[in-house]
């Protein structure tokens, strides 16, 4: 929309349309004129792990929840440096870092955790070559991975994540490629086991996002009622068939792909292997569920603390080029990290992702239009001011602190 007004009121939209007939500033009132305006960006996969060098189970078991924390803390000012107003953080300490991110105290994006990600014993979040006691010790405070077998321990396993304030819950229902023993064609937990896992979620409204590669682990997810399939790498036009008729949303995470295969030389023997069996699948699984209509919404997998790293926090926008690349045009794209995001929460998710009236006021000025040059979104210094709940945290004058913005 050429020559539009966008008014921001109390942290909400007030106004979004054209000139002609908006509302006249008031005596006093900031104004700000910019090329283009969008919503504030959503990245629906991602990891406040705390993690500085390569990702591994291991590195997140034994790397201290304190320390970890703390790193992220620097982390979350990047994503909204980056333009993310919004992250769904599947597995990770977002759901500690949200509390001080909404009470002000650091800058950050409104951040939707799932807490721990729940696995089975020697599933993908396993953390296979550590001692079993380890990774099921009751004295362990916090961490990223949670095991549960057994319909009673997976009830266990979804309340204690509740309990932590999780707004989503994160299941494995297949192998992965990080994981050292299991593969990511072969399915994870029993039919028994998700049902309760979605089932508690669901009366506490909350929705499951299920981690699988295989065709096996994405029907297992479908059946059971998960709202999102993260990665979908077999996914074919069945199983697409078969998340269309669910209403269900596909979260590509193409960038820690291609994060990994330029780290391919630093992967262990094994990750390594599965990584380039499955890339060229997970490409052609993007564009079936392009071509076939699946419900896409923008995830990275990003969540390491490294700035020279592919796999870093900043890097987030990156995954518009991917969406492109696989079919979708610069416009859906957009939605894709803007509209989708909210809808990967369900019943829960906010007014936000649209420049409508009444909704959240998390705003992006850019310094040209993305849908001539999607690959703009990836580059921070593009996205000259953000707004977060109506806040101006970011201008070209510098970063603003979340108490005086």
């Amino acid at each position: 929309m050429p020559d539009a007004v966008l008014l921001l009121v109390d942290g909400r939209i007030a106004y979004a349309g054209p000139g002609v007939g908006a509302p006249a500033a008031a005596p006093g009132e900031d104004t700000l004129s910019v090329p283009v305006v969008m919503p504030g960006m959503w990245d629906c996969h991602t990891h406040f792990s705390g993690l500085i060098d390569m990702v591994s189970t291991e590195r997140m078991m034994l790397t201290r929840s304190e320390v970890a924390t703390a790193r992220s803390v620097a982390d979350a000012a990047v994503a909204l440096r980056a333009g993310f107003t919004s992250v769904r953080e599947l597995g990770g300490y977002g759901v500690y870092l949200a509390q001080v991110v909404n009470e002000g105290t650091v800058p950050g994006p409104s951040i939707y955790a799932a807490g721990r990600v729940i696995s089975q014993t020697g599933g993908h979040s396993d953390a296979h070559s550590l001692p079993y006691q380890w990774a099921t010790d009751p004295q362990r405070a916090s961490g990223m991975l949670h095991l549960a077998d057994g319909v009673p321990e997976c009830l266990r396993a979804v309340r204690l994540q509740l309990r932590l304030g999780a707004e989503v819950i994160k299941v494995c229902t297949s192998g992965g490629v990080i994981s050292e023993l299991d593969h990511p064609a072969h399915r994870q937990f029993s039919p028994d086991e998700l049902r309760a896992i979605v089932e508690e979620a669901d009366r506490a409204d909350r929705v499951v996002a299920a981690h699988c590669h295989g065709r096996a682990g994405i029907t297992a997810a479908l059946e059971a009622g998960c709202r999102t399939i993260e990665h979908g790498t077999e996914l074919d036009e069945e199983t697409a068939a078969a998340m269309r008729a669910a209403d269900a949303i596909f979260v590509p995470t193409r960038t820690v792909f291609e994060g990994f295969l330029g780290l391919r030389g630093k992967l262990p023997p094994e990750a390594r292997r599965k990584l380039e069996e499955l890339e060229a699948r997970h490409r052609a699984a993007m564009s079936t569920a392009v071509a076939s209509g699946v419900r896409i919404a923008l995830g990275t997998d990003l969540g390491t603390c490294a700035s020279g790293s592919p796999l870093a926090w900043g890097r987030n926008g990156e995954e518009f080029g991917h969406l492109v690349a696989a079919g979708l045009s610069p416009l859906q794209a957009v939605e894709a990290g803007t509209a989708t995001g909210p809808l990967t929460l369900g019943r829960r998710g906010p007014r936000s992702g649209r420049l409508t009236e009444g909704y959240d006021a998390d705003v992006l000025a850019l310094a040209a239009n993305p849908l001539d040059d999607i690959s703009m979104l990836a580059r921070p210094d593009d996205i000259t001011h953000v707004w977060k709940n109506g806040a101006l945290v970011k201008s070209p004058a510098g970063d603003h602190s979340p108490r005086t913005a």
